[in-house]
């Protein structure tokens, strides 16, 4: 969305056709002798929301728990790192 620069005293003076165009989803940029100091951005749906959102959209499943630590499948226990092997591993498949 458009984004608009605007001056304390103007944003002051037509507060009301600003806070529209926020509705409509454009960014306010405040400025206060042209350096921006704030923001007016168009309030976020809620976190719950949109993962409600997602659910019913069948795009995600959750099951509101939260979620467990996962460990590591493999631990390195080389002096190298894998990295390391990986970069090896490609200049070696160079010649």
């Amino acid at each position: 969305m458009a984004q608009y620069k605007v001056g304390i005293r103007d944003l002051k003076t037509h507060l009301s056709s600003y806070l529209e165009k926020v509705q409509k989803g454009h960014t306010i940029i405040i400025t206060s002798h042209g350096k921006p100091i704030a923001n007016l951005t168009p309030n976020r749906e809620e976190l719950a929301d949109r993962i409600k959102a997602l659910q019913e959209a069948g795009l995600i499943s959750w099951n509101g728990k939260k979620m467990r630590d996962i460990s590591p499948v493999a631990i390195n226990r080389g002096e190298k790192l894998a990295s390391d092997i990986v970069v090896e591993m490609r200049d070696e498949s160079l010649f």
